[in-house]
């Protein structure tokens, strides 16, 4: 009897170990699902090597699904926006961003315009964009929605769906840009680097499709680790992924994102993404 309780156990412990020892991350859907993928492979590949344990890249259908994933434990680390890094920081006590693109403490949402509009780029805020129709990307997405309504009501003091005639949300960037160059709607809110990543890939139609404004800079994207991964990988964790995520040097992936290097990361850069999203409404 004893032996096959030994048996039994010998034959479980390596999959309880292994289980224990995994990496699991996520990031949100800022882009086409099939460009993700292929992405945060890379990048699993890339952190396995690294910290020498199981390291695995989840995909989620939204960037609610990505905080809930984090709060649930389900995943330990995430690629977040700035206004889902801070609710996944909220819902975690003791979180942590720890790395950010070289390009993110500065960013910008671009707003665009089919080119039948008549509207044209301009340095200071496009006011014609009143009464026409309107996209957002992600209700969740900091370069999407939450900086580019603030702008909007900022300029406007009135709320969008006062502001344009049709107000819609595209779920993801590239989307975004889909829509108003086929005309589905005149004007839109785009993630800066996805735009210009995908002007370099051929994919935006200039004749179509134009920049009309780049807003002020903010700070946005990170990825952010759970505040008890010490205790669960070991001392100093939180650590070793950060160094790993500043190491990276392969050029490779980091186009992919796009970015040109990652960088240290604090929760204090994210305050004015907090402040914003509870002037707008969309955390108590």
């Amino acid at each position: 009897m004893w032996r096959n309780i030994l048996v039994c156990l010998f034959l479980l412990w390596p999959l309880s170990a292994g289980h224990a020892t995994e990496l699991v991350f996520t990031a949100i859907p800022d882009q086409d699902e099939s460009q993700l993928q292929k992405r945060f492979a890379k990048v699993a590949d890339y952190l396995e090597g690294e910290l020498g344990i199981p390291v695995r890249y989840v995909p989620v259908k939204s960037y609610a699904a990505a905080v809930v994933a984090f709060r649930n434990n389900q995943v330990q680390l995430a690629w977040f926006g700035g206004l889902s890094g801070v609710r996944a920081r909220l819902a975690v006590p003791g979180s942590q961003a720890i790395a950010q693109g070289e390009e993110d403490p500065s960013f910008q949402t671009y707003f665009i315009a089919n080119t039948k509009s008549g509207l044209q780029r301009s340095q200071e805020f496009p006011f014609a964009i009143e009464g026409r129709t309107f996209t957002f990307g992600s209700k969740g997405s900091t370069s999407g929605r939450l900086m580019p309504e603030f702008f909007i009501r900022e300029a406007f003091d009135q709320n969008p769906d006062q502001v344009f005639r049709r107000v819609g949300f595209s779920g993801d960037h590239s989307r975004t840009i889909a829509l108003v160059q086929s005309g589905a709607f005149e004007v839109g809110a785009v993630n800066f680097k996805v735009w210009e990543n995908e002007l370099a890939l051929g994919k935006i139609d200039p004749e179509k499709v134009r920049v009309i404004w780049a807003t002020p800079t903010y700070a946005d994207y990170q990825w952010t680790i759970r505040g008890d991964v010490d205790e669960k990988f070991g001392e100093g964790f939180a650590g070793k992924v950060q160094r790993a995520l500043l190491d990276l040097s392969d050029q490779d992936v980091l186009a992919a994102f796009p970015r040109s290097r990652f960088i240290p990361a604090t929760n204090d850069e994210y305050e004015q993404i907090l402040t914003v999203a509870r002037d707008v409404g969309l955390i108590d």
